[in-house]
C-alpha cells in the first residue's frame, strides 16, 4: 500500500523516491517515488543463468550469495534478523541506537581538501533499510534533510525499505539504485555542497573472499573523495576480542532451530526452479553450516542427500545443462568472514581508507568502525 496522493513513475533506469509537496488539498506532504522497469527482471534472469551455468559446473560447485535475495528469500531474511540465535541485526541495531549521534557528529568532521557540507548517505546492500533508519534520523535531527541513497540487487526490498523511510521518516529523500554493486560500476549520485557517508553495515563485506573484499571497497573508493566516510559492519571472530562469543554462538545463527536458516538457503534451488526452468527436487538437499577456524569464516552449503542428476533447459546463456551431484556433494553458497580489529583496520587500508573510530557492543559480538577516504 503507498500512501494517499502518490505518485508513482516509470525510468528507463533505477528508481527515485521522494517527498513531495503535492498540489492537493490543506498541502499534505505525500511520497513521490518511481519503480523499476520490467527490464531489470530480464536482465536479473540472465545473470542467474550465468551464476548457475558457471557456479554448477564448477568444481567444488558454488552458488554466489546474491541468489538468495529474490522476494522469498528476502522477506526470509528478515524474519532470519528476528531469531533469537540471529545476534547479528539486534546487535548492531544497538550500537547504532547507542552511539548514532556520535557515529553521525564524526563522520560530519571534514578530512583532507573536500569542503565541509551536509552528509548525503549511499548504502550498499541495503535491503530493507531497518537498521539504517536509526542514523536517518538522526542525521535529519542534526542537519535537517537528507539525501539517501539505497543500492540493493532486490528491487522488493528496495521498495519496501522506501515506503517504510518515507512513511517514517519526514526530512529523507531516496534515490534508489537496482544494481548489482559487485558486478556493475557503482550507480553513486553526487550531489552539489555535500560530503558522503557510505554504509556498508551487517557484516555483508564478510560474504566475500578477503580479496573479493578488497575490490568491494576499492570500487567504492574510487567513487568517492579525500575526505568522504565510510561506516563499516563487521561480525567479530570468537576469541581474541575480550569478549563471550563461542563457535556453538556462531553456529545457532547460521543454522537456527526454527529452520527459518535452511528455507533461506534452499530457496536459491526454488529461484533456480522458477526463473531457469531448472527440476531441483529440494527435499534431496539439506542445509549444512561449517566453522572453519583456518579461515575465520562460516560457511554455508546445500549437500546433496543422494546421487541425482537436475537438468537447466536451454536459455539466452547457453543449452541445456545436466548438473550430477554424488550423495553427500555440496553446493557452496555462502562464505561469512569473521573479523578481528586488526583485519578490519587492515581491510580498510589496503582499500585506501583510515579507520578514525570503532564502536562495539557490550559482549564485543559485532563491531562498527568510521572509516575516511585518503
Amino acid at each position: 500500500m503507498h500512501p494517499i496522493g502518490a505518485a508513482v513513475e516509470f525510468l528507463p533506469e533505477g528508481c527515485i523516491f521522494r517527498l513531495t509537496q503535492n498540489c492537493i488539498p490543506g498541502g499534505i506532504r505525500v511520497s513521490t517515488f518511481a519503480v523499476a522497469p520490467e527490464g531489470i527482471a530480464n536482465r536479473t534472469n540472465e545473470s542467474v543463468a550465468r551464476e548457475a551455468r558457471g557456479g554448477l559446473t564448477a568444481t567444488p560447485k558454488t552458488l554466489s550469495p546474491w541468489l538468495f535475495y529474490d522476494q522469498v528469500g528476502s522477506h526470509l531474511f528478515e524474519e532470519i534478523t528476528e531469531l533469537p540465535e540471529y545476534y547479528l541485526t539486534r546487535t548492531e541495531r544497538g550500537i547504532f541506537a547507542a552511539h548514532a549521534e556520535e557515529i553521525l557528529r564524526e563522520a560530519a568532521i571534514a578530512h583532507g581538501p573536500h569542503p565541509p557540507g551536509k552528509l548525503t548517505l549511499i548504502e550498499l546492500g541495503a535491503g530493507t533499510a531497518t537498521k539504517t533508519g536509526i542514523l536517518l534520523a538522526e542525521a535529519v535531527r542534526q542537519q535537517g534533510d537528507i539525501v539517501y541513497q539505497p543500492v540493493d540487487v532486490s528491487e522488493t526490498a528496495l521498495a519496501e525499505a522506501t515506503e517504510n523511510i518515507l512513511t517514517n521518516i519526514p526530512g529523507v529523500t531516496v534515490r534508489c539504485q537496482v544494481a548489482d554493486y559487485t558486478r556493475e560500476g557503482l550507480p553513486l549520485d553526487r550531489l552539489r555542497n555535500t560530503r558522503t557517508l557510505a554504509l556498508y553495515i551487517g557484516s555483508s563485506i564478510g560474504n566475500f573472499t578477503p580479496a573479493g573484499a578488497k575490490e568491494v571497497l576499492r570500487n567504492l573508493r574510487a567513487q568517492l573523495l579525500p575526505g568522504d566516510k565510510l561506516l563499516l559492519g563487521t561480525d567479530l571472530a570468537p576469541n581474541g576480542n575480550g569478549g563471550h562469543k563461542t563457535e556453538a554462538i556462531l553456529l545457532a545463527a547460521y543454522d537456527d532451530a526454527a529452520g527459518t536458516t535452511a528455507a533461506f538457503n534452499l530457496n536459491v534451488l526454488t529461484r533456480l526452479n522458477r526463473d531457469l526452468g531448472a527440476n531441483f527436487d529440494t527435499e534431496n538437499f539439506r542445509h549444512k553450516v561449517i566453522w572453519s577456524p583456518s579461515e575465520s569464516r562460516i560457511e554455508m552449503h546445500l549437500e546433496s542427500l543422494v546421487a541425482q542428476r537436475v537438468t537447466i533447459p536451454a536459455n539466452g546463456i547457453g543449452g541445456a545443462l545436466k548438473v550430477r551431484f554424488a550423495a553427500g556433494e555440496t553446493i557452496h553458497t555462502e562464505n561469512s568472514y569473521k573479523f578481528t580489529p586488526a583485519t578490519v583496520e587492515a581491510l580498510l587500508a589496503s582499500a585506501d581508507f583510515s579507520a578514525t573510530k570503532s564502536w562495539q557492543d557490550p559482549r564485543h559480538l559485532f563491531a562498527v568502525t568510521l572509516a575516511t577516504a585518503v
